[in-house]
């Protein structure tokens, strides 16, 4: 079943690239006690993905910090070397969203938001979404019926349903 307003989540750990190597982060000690977005994409350096839905929360992070938004994370079924590589070539990471892999997918699952593309060579993949968090509970949820739309789920979406 998908994740839907009203849900906490669930009290995993995602990765990400740090000084001295891969990190895990406890996403519930990340969102606790904060409002935080989280979007999510089917993969790294797809095209969707890199020209349409990362620019999106480049372009509207002022507009969330205006929101008291404490953090915006970009979430991918990858490893942190290609998150952090695909943050520096985006301009994700200077903009200063934070980028997170979700490697075994195990996120991604759990809120029942995994798909797969055989034909795209896409295995175990993230839906693409993008929800607002507070103190570890949904309050907004915006799901895209096709991966390689990125409408309701865009930074500008979720900035004018709060």
């Amino acid at each position: 079943m998908a994740l839907a307003a009203g849900d906490t989540l669930p009290d995993v750990s995602l990765v990400k690239l740090g000084a001295s190597g891969p990190e895990q982060v406890a996403l519930g000690d990340l969102v606790k006690g904060r409002k935080v977005v989280i979007f999510a994409v089917p993969g790294a350096y797809t095209p969707t993905c890199s020209s349409a839905h990362v620019p999106s929360f480049i372009r509207t992070k002022a507009g969330f910090d205006e929101k008291g938004v404490d953090e915006i994370i970009c979430l991918s079924v990858n490893d942190p070397f290609v998150m952090k590589a695909w943050g520096e070539a985006t301009g994700a990471t200077e903009a200063g969203l934070t980028m997170l892999g979700d490697p075994d997918s195990s996120f991604t699952t759990a809120i029942g938001m995994e798909f797969t593309a055989p034909p795209a060579g896409l295995y175990a993949r993230s839906k693409r979404y993008a929800m607002l968090v507070e103190d570890g509970k949904v309050t907004l949820v915006h799901a895209e019926e096709s991966p390689g739309t990125c409408e309701v789920s865009a930074g500008e979406s979720l900035l004018a349903a709060m």
